[in-house]
């Protein structure tokens, strides 16, 4: 999907740079003065610099803001670790966390029933379906209870 949204991206772009820069230079063209080669240049300029940064603006908003956001919220759910939560490393291995060590950054796992335990740094959690499970039965909660015709959330100043 990436590939098909900066072809496209890529595409308007250079289609707008033509028909701008063209229109100004046609522009540029009728009249006979040196101001109005001038202003034909400065506006070529404006023009062919004003859709570049229009893109790289809308890429910032599109793909790389997500990501930070998405990365901030993984760091602040390895940093909420909890002995007893059901975790997914970046490896595909689920365990159940025994211990954290704040102090070197790492977690005690325990896989499956034999009891296994594997050391692994904090970095190396992708999720945590604990409490991906909780939030999921907090939003169902919310969800019974405005169908049930009951106000959730703080009330209203009056």
């Amino acid at each position: 999907m990436n590939k098909k949204l900066i072809h496209a991206l890529t595409a308007v772009t250079s289609a707008g740079m033509m028909l701008g820069t063209g229109a100004v230079q046609a522009f540029a063209a009728g009249e006979a003065g040196a101001d109005t080669q001038q202003v034909g240049t400065v506006g070529t300029l404006v023009s062919t610099l004003a859709l570049p940064v229009l893109l790289l603006a809308f890429l910032y908003f599109i793909m790389i803001r997500p990501q930070q956001k998405q990365e901030k919220q993984t760091r602040e759910m390895q940093k909420n670790l909890q002995v007893g939560d059901e975790v997914v490393t970046i490896g595909g291995i689920v365990g159940i966390v025994l211990r954290v060590e704040e102090a070197t950054e790492t977690v005690i796992l325990e896989t499956g029933s034999d009891r296994l335990k594997i050391r692994m740094k904090q970095d190396a959690i992708k999720e945590n379906i604990t409490a991906m499970e909780q939030a999921a039965a907090e939003k169902a909660e919310k969800d019974k209870k405005k169908q049930n015709g009951i106000a959730v959330g703080k009330p209203k100043d009056e």
